[in-house]
């Protein structure tokens, strides 16, 4: 028999000959394959859970936020004018030491933005420039351009061969209920750039990273690897991408025109902005939730991230006019600069990692409906889950089995062995307008931002509150 296969079997052969001794210990009801019943809910909880269903906080926050302060990209007088609203707007719902938080960062700014096709036929393209590009000259550039099917093929390129050219790297990306497809699609964006000014090339532009078909582009941030020279970098809407691919498709040499303006102004003030319902026992630990409110400058943010911070505080505020204080304190922070580097998450370890955090939980899905929670709890806070996926199933939620923390603003913390739950939103429209013009007030779902509120509300009452002693995890 094959060492492996027999490995294999050995479990199977232990639990075979152990099956009569655990059957006498096991209900038939489980030994039938019937899940055991899951804990009953807490009707304080469930009460709590379903008044959250006709909540008006959440969409009151969003649509103040994208109106009265609008697209608000890291670093810039946009994102400081974001703070201060949020201040106010925390201290009117109740909250008790709300505060801003302030650091330096580097800040990039968009100029102008213009693209061309000159041969071998001539088409106006439209495009945005991704974060961190850096600027053609003062006239604009002209090259022939490089078509690469996909991020694979341009890392397969040899050293050198994109001397003096314009890369183009196309992509395709499925809309997915997780999000999966985004890890995918990503490198073309996050490592496309970096790649090409290293083998060579003057500029390069990508198909958007995003599931529509609409003319608008996506942009988002990229990175330059040490000692690689920035260069031009954009994303084309997708039916311009695929207009470049037929004409390449022609056989015929292909030549671009592009004129990009951004600008690197050097560091600038960013901040968190901070709130809290303060627990009665201080020893048992903080609860950080939140999201980011920073936004792209192309629109005004509802769906990344005004809803997330929404979601979170109008959550927090169910808590706080419940009449009963938790056990834990809630802390609620909206981070600055996630969208070009996550430094408002950086600067919130560093300031407060030594702080006895018990869990961390972020919203930065856009606003659609929660469909699965998974977390990360020590064995010693089990029934905590078990407690949280009952009273998650009613609202069409189910229980994953991966480990939760995900969310680039809570995962300093969370490296520092903090146990996570992440409530996932459904992803299946979220990459249409993310990052895009498109990110409006307008792509909100009232009823699907309704129940974020009502799952984030159920989790925050059930771990705020719980009995058992909440430990540190094992750190990923």
């Amino acid at each position: 028999m094959n060492r492996l296969i027999l490995a294999a079997s050995l479990p199977l052969l232990t639990w075979a000959l152990a099956a009569p001794a655990a059957s006498q210990q096991t209900p038939a009801s489980q030994r039938r394959g019937v899940p055991a019943a899951p804990p009953a809910v807490d009707p304080r909880v469930a009460a709590l859970r379903d008044a959250a269903l006709a909540d008006d906080v959440a969409y009151d926050i969003v649509e103040g936020l994208t109106t009265e302060v609008g697209a608000r990209l890291a670093g810039t007088p946009a994102e400081a004018r974001a703070r201060e609203w949020s201040v106010r707007k925390l201290k009117a719902l109740g909250f008790r030491n709300v505060r801003i938080e302030t650091y330096r960062m580097p800040t990039w700014v968009r100029g102008d933005e213009k693209g061309e096709i000159l041969l071998p036929f001539a088409h106006r393209l439209t495009l945005a420039a991704l974060g961190n590009s850096a600027a053609t000259p003062a006239a604009g550039l002209e090259a022939e351009v490089v078509v690469f099917p996909t991020y694979g093929d341009l890392a397969r390129a040899p050293d050198g061969s994109l001397k003096g050219k314009i890369a183009y790297v196309g992509n395709t990306m499925a809309p997915t209920q997780d999000g999966s497809s985004y890890g995918a699609a990503g490198p073309a964006r996050f490592a496309g750039p970096g790649v090409a000014a290293a083998k060579g090339a003057a500029a390069i532009v990508i198909r958007s990273i995003g599931t529509d078909e609409h003319r608008l582009p996506h942009t988002g941030v990229t990175n330059f690897p040490a000692g690689v020279a920035p260069i031009p970098a954009a994303a084309l809407a997708a039916p311009d991408a695929a207009l470049l691919e037929r004409v390449a498709g022609r056989g015929k040499p292909v030549r671009m025109r592009l004129l990009l303006t951004p600008r690197q102004i050097g560091e600038q003030e960013g901040g968190n902005v901070i709130a809290e319902v303060p627990g009665t026992d201080a020893g048992a630990g903080i609860v950080l939730i939140g999201g980011h409110l920073d936004s792209w400058d192309l629109g005004t943010g509802a769906i990344d991230d005004a809803s997330g911070v929404a979601i979170t505080a109008a959550a927090a505020k169910r808590i706080l006019d419940s009449g009963r204080r938790p056990r834990r304190t809630i802390r609620v922070v909206w981070f600055g600069a996630e969208e070009v580097g996550g430094f408002g998450g950086d600067d919130y370890a560093r300031r407060h990692g030594d702080e006895r955090h018990v869990v961390a939980a972020e919203s930065d899905f856009g606003a659609d409906r929660v469909w699965r929670v998974e977390t990360s709890l020590p064995d010693s806070a089990k029934a905590v889950g078990d407690r949280l996926a009952g009273a998650l199933a009613p609202l069409g939620i189910v229980r994953g089995t991966g480990k939760a923390g995900d969310g680039a603003d809570i995962a300093p913390i969370v490296a520092r062995g903090v146990a996570g739950v992440d409530l996932n939103q459904s992803g299946l429209r979220y990459f249409d307008v993310h990052h895009t013009p498109d990110d409006t007030l307008e792509r909100v779902d009232k009823e699907q931002l309704r129940q974020n509120v009502a799952a984030w509300t159920a989790m925050l009452a059930i771990v705020a509150d719980a009995p058992e002693t909440i430990g540190p995890v094992p750190r990923p």
